[in-house]
């Protein structure tokens, strides 16, 4: 699907709404995008997106998909839904799911609090997937990539009706993956299948069923080097972009997970129709790492080890009624839910040490160490939610109004160092979530709105007695305008908004033995303003570009920080992507495009006394179709990402962990349709 043929989207209200008359800022990055950018990955993907940063992990994050939002990043790799389902990652282990952006039909990135449909959820808004499903017309695709870096793939989407009913069609897709990565002695490797079947039981229901499978026996690499070589030298010398400060003995990140679902909808009547979506998830995961401390010694990097041992069983389910009728001079679309989640992770940690220091200028691998088990850990999360949604629309005006209540129960027991005597910390919470927005419609396709809404977190955080932290709680103000030129099918977005999170939890040192503790005494406001637009600039040009300003503020710490901007949260940034087609001649079908992205400045520390440089990065595409050169169905495609080979550091978190950014990576492809 093109870019410029999205029409209406369901993430910010469950329900299918165009997208000039949805209150509330959101994205959509299609399957088309996806492919012609050359993205590896959903955080890739949305690289080109107003109000999101993806660099605060820079290259190190490929077994990841943190996608920061509106300034907030703790929640970022637990912001993600995968058909309407929330993906049940245990963000306090290494239990995170990823899903390869060649599965997906698209990816919406709905900005801002989501708890009054989705429950728990990031203040910074979620990022909404939705799987490639059953297109009830045959295609048959095969598609071969090879690339710098020793990177390879192989990949098919296939699909058709089942028999001649019409009644019934499947899908298949699959890819296999590797690359050497640009990291020394590290590779990634996935192998994923992605079966469904869509079966029309009657005239009035629909089922579809779902799996994701996806081995990961080679997780790539995550990790970080101190500010004192990376943003400025040490002794003279930069640590190289492409050191790895492990030991190949030792490295392990072996990823398996599996997902079942499937999607009911039935029509009742013309007023009254029903959905019920329900996933079942398992991963495992087997992680090993040696890793530096951030700290030099001389010119070399003490090391330590963490390993862990996981797995995750989790299950979702949500049910939907949804009445569409008229009252007076007002049409509705009232959407009633019911969801429910389950998560559940054991995990069993290790550590070691004994591992001589690394000097990064000179590495000398083979050292070894003592590695222990230290704790063992069962982590559970039940979240139960009721929700409802008012879409009204009377002449040129359109209201939304929405609230849900929520019972979330945490329960961790932990045996830290193995005594056969466990802690545990439960925490029963109930919360409330609002939402209400107001939206004028003009007649040439200029849309005003303006906007409340809600969301909360649980905390993993301890206060002085042991017990886990009420959750944090974020609201949010939204003044926006969207235009779609009548006839046409191009965007134009600007959004300025203010979020306060409240009850953050803040550290409290204690001396002696005394054990430090938490406080949910902090507060933070992101105030900002995005601009977007994706427009067909003439039959030949298209062209995407969005800039942000993001002005993120500590309001209440005791930790010092109080009146400080969090790390790794650029105030400025700003990203264009143009695509010329030609049309005719010898050229006719040739694609070409061009993207930059700019990241301003960040803070690489809390105390805000060292800045992360601004940096440009430059990606490049160009597509043909050997159709003009007698190859029917064939196409070859050419991927540059960061054309120029910029060095930078993507952001730092303190000043002992920054990230390299990803250095230039070409990737040549080959696409067969038939």
């Amino acid at each position: 699907m093109d870019a410029l043929e999205v029409t209406a989207t369901r993430g910010a209200t469950k329900t299918e709404t165009p997208f000039v008359e949805t209150p509330q800022s959101i994205s959509v990055i299609t399957d088309d995008q996806i492919e012609e950018q050359g993205s590896k990955s959903v955080q890739e993907a949305t690289r080109y997106t107003a109000g999101v940063f993806t660099e605060q992990y820079g290259a190190t994050a490929s077994r990841y998909d943190a996608i920061k939002l509106r300034g907030f990043g703790s929640d970022s790799i637990d912001n993600q839904y995968l058909d309407g389902l929330k993906l049940l990652n245990d963000k306090g282990t290494y239990s995170i799911m990823q899903i390869d952006p060649y599965f997906l039909e698209r990816i919406e990135v709905v900005k801002g609090p989501s708890s009054v449909l989705y429950g728990r959820a990031a203040p910074g808004g979620i990022v909404a997937l939705t799987s490639k499903k059953p297109l009830f017309e045959s295609h048959y695709q095969v598609q071969a990539g090879v690339g710098t870096q020793g990177e390879a793939s192989l990949g098919f989407d296939i699909g058709s009706e089942v028999g001649d009913s019409g009644n019934a069609a499947y899908r298949l897709v699959g890819r296999v993956y590797h690359s050497d990565t640009q990291w020394d002695k590290v590779q990634e490797e996935h192998y994923t299948l992605a079966p469904s079947l869509t079966l029309d039981l009657s005239d009035a229901t629909t089922l579809t069923l779902m799996a994701y499978l996806q081995k990961d026996p080679e997780g790539g690499f995550y990790g970080g080097f101190p500010a004192d070589g990376t943003l400025y030298s040490h002794n003279g010398q930069k640590i190289p972009t492409d050191f790895y400060d492990g030991e190949p003995a030792y490295e392990e990140f072996d990823r398996e997970q599996a997902m079942i679902g499937y999607q009911l909808e039935h029509r009742f009547n013309d007023v009254w129709s029903a959905r019920q979506n329900f996933r079942y998830l398992n991963s495992k995961v087997d992680y090993g790492q040696v890793y530096n401390s951030g700290v030099w010694s001389g010119d070399e990097l003490p090391r330590t080890y963490f390993g862990a041992d996981e797995e995750l069983n989790a299950l979702a389910i949500d049910n939907q009624l949804i009445a569409e009728f008229g009252w007076g001079a007002t049409d509705h679309t009232v959407l009633t839910g019911l969801d429910y989640q389950k998560r559940d992770t054991d995990a069993d940690w290790s550590y070691g040490s004994g591992f001589a220091a690394i000097n990064p200028f000179d590495p000398v691998y083979g050292s070894s160490g003592t590695v222990v088990p230290y704790q063992d850990n069962d982590r559970e999360l039940e979240q139960t939610g009721v929700y409802l949604q008012d879409q009204v629309a009377l002449d040129h005006w359109r209201v939304t109004l929405g609230g849900r209540y929520d019972w979330v129960d945490i329960d961790n027991t932990s045996d830290y160092l193995l005594t056969g005597s466990s802690t545990r910390q439960s925490k029963d919470d109930e919360q409330f979530s609002g939402r209400a927005a107001l939206m004028y419609l003009f007649d040439n396709g200029v849309a005003p709105y303006v906007s409340y809404s809600e969301s909360f977190s649980p905390s993993a955080n301890l206060d002085e007695n042991g017990d886990l932290l009420d959750a944090t709680e974020a609201e949010q103000y939204e003044l926006g305008l969207k235009y779609q030129p009548v006839g046409t099918a191009d965007r134009y977005s600007v959004a300025v908004f203010q979020i306060d999170q409240d009850n953050v939890a803040n550290l409290i040192q204690t001396e002696g033995n005394n054990p430090s503790y938490y406080r949910p005494i902090g507060k933070v406001r992101s105030q900002g303003l995005e601009l977007e637009a994706a427009t067909r600039v003439t039959q030949n040009v298209t062209l995407q570009a969005s800039y942000t300003y993001t002005d993120v503020e500590v309001q209440k710490s005791t930790t010092g920080t109080e009146g400080k901007t969090p790390v790794a949260t650029p105030e400025h940034m700003a990203s264009a992507w143009g695509s010329y087609e030609f049309l005719d001649g010898v050229l006719n079908s040739l694609r070409t495009g061009l993207g930059v992205r700019y990241i301003g400045t960040s803070w690489a520390n809390e105390s805000n006394t060292l800045k992360v440089p601004h940096y440009t990065v430059v990606d490049a595409s160009i597509k043909y179709d050997l159709a003009n050169v007698g190859l029917k169905g064939v196409t070859a495609q050419l991927n540059a990402n960061n054309l120029f080979d910029k060095d930078y550091v993507g952001a730092c978190y303190s000043e002992y962990r920054c990230y390299y950014g990803a250095e230039r990576s070409v990737k040549a492809t080959v696409t067969y349709d038939f």
